[in-house]
This record gives structure tokens, sequence and C-alpha cells, in this order.
């Protein structure tokens, strides 16, 4: 199984990590059969990329040079393939030079992140072929989702199940496929092969976790999450029945530990793919960018995170203090950078304009943007990725400023409630190793949050509770659960009623947001396409 984090839109690079990756296992050993990922050539997905004129020279060049190799091993390739005029999604079976059989995907995903109607036609045809005694069956990714191509390869004489997939994470999405792929096995009894990609890409994130289950479900092999890995299952072939031999099986982290491996996966990706040098952020002394810090410096490295204090007279001392001691403790550099003359110089400048109202938001809103001034600034002049904080629940409601905080290029926590922010915070200040017993101060997670736009402000005071705040988001975001229906489940009728309010009219903002990490169902992003201007009502 390999499992590889190629680059979307990159054939040629990708062309030659497949090559590498081959001469590399046949350096060592002699297998029968290399599993690459779903769409390999491409990377996953490939968008808009598919309409391009030159796809089909690109990919045509890419399979010659592979077939050129002749590698002494059957090779499961994933590509875009047209035939009598139609894309379709496509394996390719390779050995020594020669194309051994083809399959052309047939369930095609339209739902959440999935686009694959807009750009492929859906084969109908079962692939099996025999390699070295067993008849091996093909299949890519949504194929094992629907019970149909499973059981088109058994009735075909399928023994073995090799599916490559495209699969993004969500939280629980390992027991999903688990769950999926018994209940195929429960209906054929044969073993399944699961190839899946890893790495980041945009918004997504493919968390691996290749595997190898019996045909009674069983779990035979299993390859880390967000790491690449070449994982060997051996498949044995006795009285005309196929059985997995117990393989390597990766320790996997659940929970919070899982969430934070992706995040960083996520950021990285994102960061090294796009050539960014680094990434540099305000470190307020709140929780949101502290997490957003040490993630940051997982992911990349102490010597590529700026993080850059900018108070303003609202401004604690207890966040400048835990600003610098958070700053400390991962190693990063970290510059003060006082706003309040950037600030009255705008107010000067807007003077006349302003003559005659009352102090409202706008003044709290200038001080984010000059901060949001500031770090594009330093952007622009040093190349590094500015990274926004905001998190979902912020995001949902609309608590951020336009041009302010969220002037950025990438948000890690765009798809992390904020009850989940304290949970990762915590299970971060408890990784074995750390430099000092709590990386982020305890004090950054225990204080009530607060944006400081104003004297004494907390978010409750414009906010729910956030726990109260994260389950009605959770209802409306990921359920799609009606303002009544989230009321009937015991929650503050007009509490439920302005949240989702807030929700709804905060889209033109949501539009304008930085990607981030998915890592819900429901993320703000491919997967939640609402309108802007809209005159649905909240009820039913």
């Amino acid at each position: 199984m390999a499992q590889v984090n190629p680059l979307v839109g990159d054939i040629p690079g990708n062309t030659d990590m497949v090559i590498g990756t081959v001469e590399k296992i046949l350096a060592t050993r002699a297998p029968d059969m290399i599993v690459f990922p779903e769409l390999v050539l491409t990377a996953y997905p490939p968008e808009d990329l598919l309409l391009r004129a030159s796809l089909d020279i690109r990919i045509d060049n890419a399979m010659a040079r592979i077939l050129a190799c002749k590698f002494d091993t059957h090779l499961v390739i994933g590509y875009p393939g047209r035939e009598d005029g139609r894309l379709y999604n496509m394996l390719a079976v390779i050995c020594r030079g020669e194309v051994v059989a083809t399959y052309r995907k047939q369930c095609l995903p339209n739902y959440q992140v999935f686009d694959e109607k807009r750009y492929f036609h859906a084969g109908n045809e079962p692939c099996v072929i025999n390699i070295k005694g067993v008849d091996v069956g093909f299949t890519v990714c949504e194929d094992l989702w629907e019970p149909g191509p499973m059981a088109q390869a058994a009735a075909a004489g399928a023994r073995l199940m090799v599916n490559i997939n495209g699969s993004p994470f969500h939280v629980d999405k390992l027991h999903d496929r688990r769950a999926v792929l018994q209940q195929r096995q429960s209906e054929a009894a044969i073993p399944v092969i699961y190839v899946n990609q890893v790495g980041g890409q945009d918004e997504l994130v493919f968390d691996g976790c290749s595997m190898a289950l019996e045909g009674d479900g069983t779990l035979k092999a299993l390859a880390p999450a967000c790491e690449e890995a070449l994982v060997p299952v051996r498949a044995v072939l006795a009285s005309g029945q196929v059985s997995l031999e117990q393989g390597e099986t990766a320790v996997m982290e659940e929970g919070a530990g899982l969430v934070y491996k992706v995040l960083v996966q996520g950021l990285h990706d994102y960061v090294t793919k796009n050539g960014f040098k680094g990434v540099v952020l305000g470190l307020s002394g709140g929780i949101d960018s502290a997490l957003t810090l040490a993630i940051a410096v997982d992911a990349l490295g102490e010597d590529r995170v700026h993080a850059v204090m900018m108070p303003f007279r609202y401004t604690a001392q207890m966040s400048l203090d835990d600003a610098a001691l958070q700053a400390n403790n991962f190693g990063v550099s970290y510059k003060v950078i006082p706003i309040e003359t950037v600030y009255e110089s705008f107010m000067a400048s807007l003077a006349p304009e302003f003559e005659g109202t009352t102090v409202d938001l706008t003044e709290q809103n200038l001080q984010a943007r000059c901060r949001g001034v500031m770090l594009m600034a330093i952007s622009n002049k040093k190349g590094y990725l500015v990274l926004t904080t905001g998190n979902k629940s912020e995001m949902a409601v609309g608590y951020s400023t336009l041009y302010g905080d969220m002037a950025g290029g990438f948000d890690v926590l765009k798809d992390v409630p904020k009850m989940l922010v304290y949970a990762l915070s915590r299970y971060r200040n408890a990784v074995p190793g750390n430099a000092v017993t709590e990386m982020i101060p305890s004090r950054i997670i225990e204080r009530p949050p607060s944006a400081e736009l104003a004297p004494g402000q907390v978010d409750e005071d414009n906010l729910p509770p956030y726990d109260i705040l994260d389950k009605i988001l959770e209802l409306y975001i990921e359920h799609d659960q009606s303002a009544h229906a989230i009321i009937e489940r015991g929650f503050a009728h007009d509490t439920v009623m302005r949240v989702l309010r807030l929700v709804d009219l905060n889209e033109y903002k949501r539009r304008q947001a930085p990607v981030g990490v998915r890592i819900s169902k429901r993320g703000f992003g491919r997967d939640r396409r609402y309108p802007i201007t809209s005159g649905w009502k909240l009820g039913e």
C-alpha cells in the first residue's frame, strides 16, 4: 500500500514520485502488486484542471513514462482517462510495460466537498484479473460506499478487492470507513485492500489511514494518519480462498490528538506546497492565537514562525505577559508593535467624516484593521503567509472584522469550534517532551476570552456561553436542523433565533474569509453553499 502525498496539478512531479516510490520498494522487496491512491497522477481533487485542454497530453506523457520503466510488478495507478471522448476517473493495472487492465469508477460522489459529476462520466463494468493465482477485483473510492460495484466484482469471481481512494478527513472518518468496509465485506466476504492519499490540499486534509481488512472485517494492516507510508500486506491463497496475514498496524490517536495532527498536516502542506518562506500571526495573549502558534511551530518549526503582539490602550498587561511567555516557550521570533499611533492617524484623517457621530463598533473594528495592515505589510516585505486565528464559532456568527482579524491567507482554526479550541490547547500542553510544563500558559486557557477592543470587554457580552453556542451551531450548520427543531431540544427560543440569524447574516463575511482546514462533516467552504442575498426566513 503506497500511501503517498502528491501535489495537485503537478503531473510530471507526481509521475516522478510514483516511479521513485516503485524503485524504492523494488530495491528491497519483490511485491506482486504496488497500489497507489485515486487520481495519483493529478492528485485529488484536481477540480477544473480536469477541463484544461492539455490534460490528455500530460496524462499520456505520464503513462508513457511509467510504461517505459517496465517494472516487474503490477502497478495500480489512478488517473483521469478519456475514452470515446468521455472523461473517466480511472484505474490502470500495469505490468512489465503493458496496461493489463483498466477500470472506470462507477459511483461518482456529488455531495459535501465532492463534485465528480461535474467532470466525469460513470463506468458500469467490473474489473477482475488474475495475479499469481488470485482473482483480484478493483474499484475506486466511492464504489465501496455503495453495494453495487463490490457485489458485481464478487460475482465476476473476485476473491480479493483493491480499492484506491482520495478520501479526506473529518472527525470520526476512520470509524465511518471501517463501518462501510465491514458492511461490504459482510455482503461479499472477501478481503479488502484500501489505499488512501495523504496530505493537505487547500482546505482538505487526506489523512491516509490506508488499511487491509480480512473478509470478516478484522483489521490486518493499518498505515499511520497524516504520514507517507509504504505498508506491506501479504495475501495467501488456500483452497480457493484468500486470507490476509497479520501485518503492520499503526497506533492511531483519537479525539483531540488526531484532530491536532490533521491541523498540523493541513498547515504544513499549504505553506510548503505554495512556496511560502514561513508564517506570521498576531499573538494577542488569547487562546485562539496561542493554539494557532503551537500548530504553526509543530507544522513548520520555530524558525519559520514570526509572532507579533500589537497592543492598544485596551490590551491588558496579562495579555502582554502571556504572549511573551508563550513566544519564548516555543522559541519563535517575536516583536511588539503598538498600534496606538497608527490608530490615531486614521482617526485624525477620518475626523471630518466622523464629525457629529458617536463612538460605536466602527472604532473597535478600526483597531482590528490597523493590526491587519501591519501583518499584511510584514507578509509583503518578508514573504510570510499571514495566519488568521478565528475559530468556527466566531466565523459562524460574524464575531470578526473584515479586513482586520480576517485579513490573511490561511485560518488553521476555521472549522474548529471554540470548545474544541480549549480541548486542543490542553492536549498540546500534555504532549510528552515539552520544553516546559505548559507550552500554552494555563492562564491563557482559563481566562474569559476577549477581543480586547473595549474596556472590560469579554466575548460573552455579545455571545451566548461557548458551550451553548457550539451546540446550537453544530445542529444548524452540520446537521441542517431548523430553528424550531433546535428549540425543541431545550435551547432558549431567543438565543436560538439570534444565533441562527447571525449565521445567516454573516455569509458575506465568510465568502471573504481565508481558506482553512476542514475537520467537520460540514465546514465553511466547499461543502456549505448558502446564498448571501436571501429572503429565507428562520423557522421550520
